[in-house]
C-alpha cells in the first residue's frame, strides 16, 4: 500500500521515504497517556511522576514483535536536527518545568551525541536517544545499532522494548497512532560497552513540530548501579546480559521524570574514582567524564551544562580487598569535582555512594568523599554536598546489583533532595 508522510531525516540526503522492506521491529504494547514533555536543548523521556508506576510496569517486560511492510512515499519534506544542543537523556514531563515549543521543527537528540558526520548521529551512553514531536500517526528510524535494546516512549508512556541488530536497518518505533499531536522517544537501555548506536534517518508519518524546551537538566555520573546493570534479572545468581539492563527504570531516571528534569547519564559498569572493580586502574570514570562517546577519546562533549549533578561513585574503589590509599582517593575525587564544576559552572553538585557499602569500606568511601568536598569548599566551591539515598535491598538483580524495586526506593529518597537542589 502506498503511504504519504512528511519525513525528518538526520542525514542531509533526500528524504524520499522509499526504504523498501522494513526489517526492524515495533513494540507490542499500545498503552498511552495524555501527558507529555520533551526537550529542545537536552530532551528526554516524557512521563509524569503520577504515572511512573504504570510506566515502570509496562516497560520492564514487554518485548517487540517483528514487523514487515513495504512502503513508498508520494510527498516528502526534509527537516533539520537539533545538532549538539542536547546534554541529557531520560527526563520527565512536568509541564511546570517545560517551556513552550520554540524554534524550527527537528529531531532532537537526547544526551551526549556526536553529530560531526552530516549523514549520521552517534551516541552510546546509557539512556541516550532521540525524540520527535509531530502531528501524525507513525515514526520510523534507520539505525546501525550495537546496543541491542531500547525503550520506546509514546506520549509519556513506555511501550516496551525495541530489539535491534547490528547493520543498517529500518525500524518502526510506533504506528497506527490516533491522528493528532504526539511525542515519541527512543532511549538506549544498555550501556556504552555494548557499542554505539548510529542513527541514519528518522521519519514521521505526518508533520514534524518543534520540541518543547525543558528548564531543568540533571547529570548523573556513576557506575553499574546508575547504568541499571542486571536490574531486570531474576535474582543475584542470574548471568548478566543486555536484556537484563534497563536504564529507563534506574533510580536517577525515575527521579528525573518525577521532577520534569532532563537526565544525562555518564556511567559505565565497574568504573571507580581511581580504582575500578578489583585493582584495575585503566580509565576510571574521571578519564571518561568529558567524552562525547563512551568508547572514544574524542570529540569532547561541549553541550549545555546541568542545573544539578549527582555523583554516585566509590563502590568499585572499595568493594574489593585492594582499596586505594585514602589520600589517592581524595585527590582523584577532588579532581573529578573540579572537572564537573568546569563543565557545570552553576550547578548544585550532590555526591553519594548508594547503595552504601558495609563496614570499614563504607566508612572509607564516605570519609573520602567528605574530605574531597571539604577541600573544594576551602578552594571556594561551596555548592557541593554529600547525600544519602541508600535503602534496604528489596531483592537483587544479576550479580547482587539493585533490583527494580530497590531502584524505585532509591528514587523516592533522591526526589526530595533534587527538589531542594533545584530551589
Amino acid at each position: 500500500m502506498s503511504r504519504s508522510w512528511t519525513c525528518a531525516w538526520v542525514l542531509l540526503g533526500a528524504c524520499n521515504g522509499s526504504a523498501g522492506s522494513e526489517t526492524g521491529s515495533s513494540p507490542s504494547s499500545s498503552t498511552t497517556s495524555t501527558s507529555s514533555s520533551s526537550a529542545a536543548d537536552a530532551a528526554s523521556t516524557t512521563s509524569s511522576a503520577a504515572s511512573d508506576s504504570a510506566v515502570d510496569a509496562s516497560s520492564s517486560n514487554t518485548t517487540s514483535s517483528a514487523a514487515s511492510e513495504s512502503t513508498s512515499t508520494n510527498t516528502s519534506n526534509s527537516a533539520s536536527t537539533s545538532g549538539s544542543e542536547g546534554t541529557s537523556s531520560t527526563s520527565g514531563e512536568a509541564s511546570s518545568t517545560t517551556d513552550a515549543p520554540v524554534g524550527e521543527p527537528r529531531v532532537h537528540f537526547i544526551g551526549r551525541h556526536d553529530d560531526s558526520d552530516p549523514e549520521a548521529v552517534r551516541y552510546g551512553w546509557s539512556g541516550t536517544g532521540f525524540l520527535v514531536r509531530f502531528e501524525g500517526t507513525a515514526v520510523h528510524a534507520t539505525l546501525d545499532d550495537a546496543a541491542g535494546f531500547h525503550t520506546v516512549v509514546v506520549d509519556g508512556t513506555a511501550q516496551g522494548v525495541l530489539e535491534t541488530q547490528p547493520g543498517e536497518r529500518r525500524y518502526t518505533l510506533v504506528s497506527d497512532l490516533s491522528p493528532g499531536e504526539h511525542v515519541v522517544a527512543l532511549y538506549r537501555r544498555t550501556e556504552g560497552n555494548f557499542g554505539l548506536t548510529t542513527v541514519r534517518g528518522v521519519e514521521v508519518e505526518g508533520t514534524l513540530l518543534p520540541p518543547p524546551t525543558p528548564t531543568r537538566r540533571l547529570e548523573v555520573v556513576g557506575d553499574s548501579i546508575t547504568c541499571g546493570y542486571g536490574n531486570e534479572g531474576a535474582d543475584q545468581y542470574c548471568p548478566f546480559t543486555g536484556d537484563t539492563e534497563n536504564h529507563y527504570l534506574t533510580y536517577a531516571a525515575i527521579a528525573a521524570r518525577a521532577l520534569g528534569a532532563e537526565l544525562s547519564a555518564v556511567a559505565w559498569s565497574g568504573k571507580g574514582v581511581i580504582y575500578n572493580y578489583g585493582d584495575d586502574t585503566f580509565e576510571p570514570m574521571p578519564t571518561l567524564y568529558d567524552r562525547t562517546l563512551p568508547t572514544e577519546a574524542d570529540p569532547r562533549w561541549s553541550g549545555p551544562s546541568a542545573n544539578v549533578v549527582l555523583i554516585n561513585l566509590g563502590t568499585n574503589d572499595f568493594s574489593t580487598d585492594d582499596d586505594p590509599p585514602p589520600e589517592d582517593f581524595i585527590a582523584a575525587y577532588v579532581d573529578l569535582l573540579a572537572a564537573i564544576r568546569v563543565r557545570n559552572p552553576d550547578a548544585e553538585i550532590l555526591a553519594t555512594v548508594a547503595p552504601a557499602l558495609d563496614g570499614s569500606e563504607g566508612e572509607a568511601s564516605v570519609s573520602g568523599i567528605d574530605a574531597a568536598i571539604a577541600e573544594r569548599a576551602a578552594e571556594g566551591d561551596t555548592r557541593i554536598a554529600r547525600v544519602d539515598i541508600s535503602v534496604p535491598a528489596e531483592g537483587f538483580g544479576c550479580d547482587w546489583h539493585p533490583s527494580l524495586p530497590t531502584h524505585a526506593a532509591m528514587a523516592e529518597r533522591l526526589i526530595p533532595l533534587l527538589e531542594d537542589a533545584y530551589r
